[in-house]
């Protein structure tokens, strides 16, 4: 017979989570969390554990539970070698600001500093990604402290925080806290987000320069969630135009008239010419790292808009920085704003989103050896539930779902920006179906993302699938036998020959192996093919993945490049010899086709 306590410490930290709303931890068991675990399994699925096929899976799934939800995800695992595994998701919230929490065991405390196994300084190991808050659970009376504690400063800081959970204290029996004592905190498990608005003198200075623009440009990112009709309202107000970061694609949507689309490296003609022809360049939620598609400096004033004190002028050299909700912000700005009567710029804008959009269409449909992979995601786009929810990877499939996929504002889509960890879709694919089983979730990657740890976590989808209540999932790999990205990327930024060694991929079946899961799954190389397979993925009855055979020598291209990069790319695909041929046409058809959208004709 056990000798474990009615009610132990581990039942007491799950039973605070509950008080936080936390009603599902994802994880991997071990030794190490064992308390923690029969603690879950105490509650009867009150609290669920979500079983990941590693602990890195486990954590990105965490992470895109955060970023669906708006809630704070709770991750566990064992100490040493789990604890490790969960860095690359606890980094992937980290670097999107996320909020999560890790509950990671420990070795007893009698074994601490005897070189045991599976130990390792776990504060050390975490002081970065949880730098926020970390502690060590050493007795029962820090429960209700510590967790409160963690679960406010990740909500707060919108970033991950970390309790270590030594193995003994886990299954040490569990105390209520004693009234009015030296040394013990009493807290809460409550927290409510307060609206923060700049003062009135900031705001009239930002309206100054913004009232004096002629060609305004807004540049949106995922911190104005929330804010999309604020967003249109000062928009429609200074006849401008509006371009998203990557993350803010979803907060601004595809659907109006004047957003040009993504901006940077992955961007498109309309936001690179919005940019460039700015004089004035208002910033709302994004922090960026694609300076150099930004406005030279001294061509454009600015003004930017942020949360976080520590982003605002951190891009661009920005005369007027309002800390600030954005939402709050946008509508305690928009009655300073003047309407702009010339809307000549406007005019001009859109009919660079419009040329851009038939050009983007033209693409997708030129042939390719054998499928176009923009072709995919444009057939895709036509039949995307408004309400479905996105997953997409890191490689070129973020390339194709940036500029091909026309998304409403509001629509639910997330990806590794930041961190852009290779291997994310699948398990925050897993995570969207859990935040709301009721709706279509889509998951977008490359054969480099699935043979990363898509494969694990598709076998995952299969144990849950039959659980949720709208049970598709459309999975689409683009299959290529190329880390595709990272080739062009070599020839683009290094004038480096494509490296075959380290490029090169094995063949591997994946609709083949969806099958043998007992998911639906279709093979496709023909482009009369791509529609249907849309088709049946979106009317099956369960998941299923679409696995697209593309051509790896479609460019992976920034909307206007350097001479000097262009050149050094041809030339790296000339060092290549046949195999190079192939790209080295498609990059002169589309160096023609960005010089005929340069200089339009229309």
């Amino acid at each position: 017979m056990s000798d474990q306590p009615a009610r132990t410490v581990a039942d007491a930290v799950i039973d605070r989570l509950r008080q936080w709303g936390v009603s599902r931890v994802f994880g991997y068991s071990g030794d190490g969390i064992n308390g923690v675990m029969a603690a879950l399994q105490r509650t009867d699925g009150a609290v669920e554990l979500v079983q990941a096929r590693h602990e890195e899976g486990a954590a990105l799934m965490a992470s895109g539970f955060g970023k669906y939800t708006g809630s704070v995800g709770v991750v566990t695992s064992t100490q040493g070698p789990g604890a490790i595994h969960l860095l690359n998701g606890l980094y992937d919230a980290k670097l999107d600001h996320q909020p999560i929490v890790a509950l990671v065991g420990q070795q007893a405390r009698s074994a601490l500093g005897s070189a045991y196994q599976q130990e390792i300084d776990i504060h050390a190991l975490f002081k970065d990604v949880a730098s926020q808050f970390i502690a060590t659970i050493e007795v029962p009376e820090q429960v209700p402290m510590l967790v409160d504690r963690a679960m406010r400063v990740a909500q707060a800081t919108r970033s991950p925080t970390c309790l270590i959970f030594p193995h003994d204290v886990q299954v040490a029996a569990a105390v209520d806290l004693p009234d009015r004592q030296h040394g013990v905190v009493h807290s809460s498990a409550d927290t409510e987000r307060a609206e923060v608005v700049p003062a009135t003198d900031a705001l009239r200075a930002a309206a100054e320069v913004l009232n004096a623009g002629r060609h305004v440009a807004l540049l949106v990112g995922q911190g104005a969630r929330g804010a999309t009709d604020d967003v249109a309202a000062v928009a429609e107000r200074l006849g401008a135009g509006v371009a998203y970061a990557l993350l803010g694609k979803p907060v601004v949507g595809d659907d109006l008239p004047y957003v040009t689309g993504p901006f940077g490296h992955l961007g498109t003609t309309a936001s690179a010419a919005l940019m460039d022809g700015a004089d004035t360049l208002l910033i709302v939620g994004s922090n960026s790292p694609w300076t150099e598609f930004l406005p030279p400096a001294g061509q454009a004033r600015g003004v930017q808009i942020d949360i976080d004190g520590r982003n605002v002028g951190n891009r661009y050299p920005t005369e007027v920085n309002l800390v600030g909700d954005a939402g709050p912000t946008l509508r305690a700005l928009l009655p300073l704003l003047r309407q702009q009567p010339d809307r000549s710029w406007r005019a001009e804008v859109e009919a660079q989103v419009d040329r851009w959009w038939r050009e983007s269409e033209r693409r997708a449909h030129e042939p390719a050896r054998p499928l176009n992979p923009q072709l995919a995601f444009w057939e895709l786009s036509a039949r995307l539930p408004d309400d479905a929810r996105l997953a997409v990877d890191v490689g070129s499939s973020t390339y194709w779902y940036a500029r091909l996929v026309r998304l409403r504002a509001g629509a639910h889509a997330h990806l590794s920006s930041t961190l852009a960890t290779m291997g994310s879709a699948m398990p925050y694919a897993v995570a969207a179906k859990l935040a709301d089983p009721t709706k279509v979730a889509v998951a977008l990657l490359g054969d480099g993302a699935m043979q990363m740890n898509g494969i694990n976590e598709l076998v995952t989808v299969s144990r849950m699938w039959r659980t949720w209540e709208e049970p598709r999932l459309p999975i689409l790999v683009l299959s290529n036998g190329d880390l595709a990205e990272v080739s062009w990327e070599q020839r683009e930024m290094e004038g480096q020959p494509r490296f075959a060694a380290s490029q090169d991929l094995p063949s591997f079946p994946y609709a083949s192996y969806a099958r043998l899961l007992g998911l639906g799954g279709r093979r496709v190389d023909d482009p009369s093919e791509v529609g249907p397979a849309w088709d049946e993925a979106f009317a099956a009855d369960r998941p299923f993945l679409i696995e697209a055979i593309v051509d790896p020598d479609v460019p992976l291209l920034p909307p206007t490049m350097p001479a000097a990069n262009a050149e050094q790319m041809r030339a790296a695909l000339v060092a290549e010899g046949d195999p190079g041929r192939h790209a080295l046409d498609q990059l002169e058809r589309q160096a023609l086709d960005e010089s005929n959208l340069a200089s339009p004709g229309d």
